[in-house]
């Protein structure tokens, strides 16, 4: 406990959290479709900070970076999806940048920062793709009353090989997930060396 609240709970730190949280808030306003997946799935930056964060500080402070930045939203812009969009974003930005940090600090390496970001992303993709099949999705569509049918259709608006629920997760989710994972990898790998000496200060 002592080391956890050294690393992650003395007010330096968490400082850079809330600065990073805020940064990954402001970044969820850029947002856009891709164009095989349905409108829900919006792609953002806003994953950035927090791998920048959860490779500078620990894994622990990724996470706590997207709490910050889900709180934030719900906070300032609410909800419209009965706060199900905000928990599904954290729990897969969580499941991202804790990973690809947890890896990192096995031994910090460019290599190990590559293979952290593949793996982050390939967890990511497999969690979201289970989360969304048997909770997430089927949750929405119950608190709003749309059959999941309806949710399925503006899959197959956009994607020709979304034909029912199993399909759109597996046409739409996953390749998502994935490409989301690919870009904020490079994005970062871009970023991180310039921006990591003003965190470690």
């Amino acid at each position: 406990m002592d080391t956890i609240k050294k690393e992650y709970l003395n007010t330096r730190t968490l400082v850079k959290v809330s600065i990073l949280g805020a940064i990954s808030f402001l970044l969820m306003f850029l947002e856009f479709p891709l164009w095989f997946a349905p409108a829900f799935l919006e792609f953002d930056f806003s994953d950035v900070p927090a791998l920048i964060g959860s490779f500078a500080l620990g894994p622990f402070a990724g996470v706590l970076v997207q709490l910050v930045k889900n709180l934030l939203n719900l906070l300032i812009e609410g909800t419209d999806t009965a706060a199900v969009g905000e928990f599904a974003n954290f729990v897969v930005g969580s499941i991202f940048v804790f990973t690809a940090g947890w890896v990192y600090h096995k031994n910090k390496s460019f290599k190990t920062a590559i293979i952290g970001m593949i793996i982050g992303t390939l967890a990511m993709t497999l969690a979201m793709s289970l989360a969304n099949y048997f909770v997430m999705i089927p949750l929405y569509a119950k608190l709003f009353g749309w059959p999941i049918s309806d949710i399925v259709a503006l899959g197959r608006a956009v994607n020709r090989f979304v034909v029912d629920f199993k399909t759109l997760i597996l046409f739409a989710v996953v390749p998502f997930n994935l490409v989301k994972g690919i870009i904020v990898t490079l994005v970062t790998t871009l970023l991180y060396k310039k921006v990591s000496p003003i965190l470690k200060r």
